[in-house]
C-alpha cells in the first residue's frame, strides 16, 4: 500500500522509449501550435476581429487534441498493450480516463 501512494505522486516512465523520429514528429508539432499561440496573441494585442482571433484559436485547440490522439494511440500500442500481457487490467481504467480527459 505504502509503494502505491509513491507510485501516484511519482513521474511514471515508458517501458517502450519513443522513437527519435516519433519525438521529432511530436516536438515540431508542439512547435507549430506554440507559434500559432504566440500568433493569436499577436492578434490580441493588435485588437483583431474577435472571429477570426476565434478561428485562430479553434485551429490551434484542434492541432493540440491531434498532438493528444497521436500520443494516446502510441500509449495503447504500447503501454497498455504491455501492461494487459502483463495481467494489469487496471491499465483499462486508466485508459477510459485518459480519454475522457482528452474528448
Amino acid at each position: 500500500m505504502e509503494n502505491e501512494e509513491k507510485d501516484c505522486c511519482s513521474p511514471k516512465m515508458r517501458n517502450t522509449p519513443r522513437s527519435q523520429e516519433e519525438v521529432k514528429d511530436l516536438k515540431n508539432r508542439l512547435s507549430r501550435i506554440v507559434g500559432q499561440l504566440n500568433g493569436i496573441s499577436k492578434m490580441i494585442e493588435e485588437n483583431r476581429y474577435c472571429g477570426d482571433v476565434l478561428t485562430q484559436i479553434a485551429a490551434a485547440e484542434s492541432a493540440l487534441q491531434s498532438v493528444g490522439y497521436i500520443v494516446l494511440s502510441t500509449h495503447m500500442k504500447t503501454c497498455v498493450a504491455e501492461d494487459i500481457k502483463e495481467g494489469k487490467e487496471g491499465v483499462i481504467d486508466e485508459t477510459v480516463s485518459l480519454i475522457k480527459k482528452l474528448k
